[in-house]
């Protein structure tokens, strides 16, 4: 039984080329995305891999993401789940800013404070602890249990959202999870135990 499931964080969006705080709003993909989400398909058809069902987000850059993966490894009708659950951080009144204006506006330290603390949230927005506490509910209900059936599961999402699953995946804590960062379109292949921890992991870079 594989149990395996497959992280990717959706290509470079508009806003991230822009260094604009996105959080729940909703830019596209730049041309770089599009192929960085090609690449991780082509990296997983690469490795032989095929899915039983994909999951993503509300958000179009993740699931344009999802769709170009599926499209490069020859499974462009695989059923896919979109759930709110799966969304971006939401960045409240940062959303929109560009980074370097916030730090203008705020300082540097407060601005590290709320992109890169645990539990501090932005003016109106969230926390990573807030956004853990959306995601991991969801992932238990519905992604865990359909990766220890032996179905092989892919996640297409963002690069907090799926922080949250590794942390829980890799073990981290509140005082680690905040340094990791996750590139955009690099795939992260696990393979659970039987009791859901790692067998193994994979991160399939260049």
């Amino acid at each position: 039984m594989d149990r395996l499931l497959v992280l990717a964080r959706h290509g470079q969006s508009e806003w991230n080329l822009k260094n604009l705080f996105t959080g729940w709003k909703d830019p596209g993909l730049t041309d770089l995305g599009v192929q960085e989400a090609r690449t991780a398909g082509q990296r997983l058809k690469e490795m032989g891999v095929q899915f039983d069902v994909a999951f993503t987000s509300d958000l179009s850059r993740a699931q344009r993401t999802c769709k170009l993966i599926l499209e490069e490894i020859g499974q462009p009708d695989l059923k896919t789940i979109a759930n709110q659950a799966l969304n971006e951080r939401d960045y409240g009144d940062l959303a929109g800013l560009n980074k370097d204006d916030a730090r203008a506006r705020w300082g540097e330290e407060q601005v590290h404070l709320w992109r890169r603390s645990y539990d501090v949230p932005p003016p109106g927005g969230e926390s990573l602890k807030d956004t853990v506490a959306r995601v991991l509910p969801y992932y238990i209900r519905e992604i865990l249990p359909r990766v220890m059936r032996g179905e092989r599961v892919l996640v297409a999402a963002h690069g907090n959202s799926l922080r949250a699953l590794v942390m829980v995946l890799d073990g981290l804590t509140s005082e680690t999870i905040p340094g990791l960062e996750l590139a955009t379109g690099i795939p992260l292949v696990y393979k659970l135990n039987e009791d859901t921890t790692v067998a193994d992991k994979k991160v399939l870079e260049g």
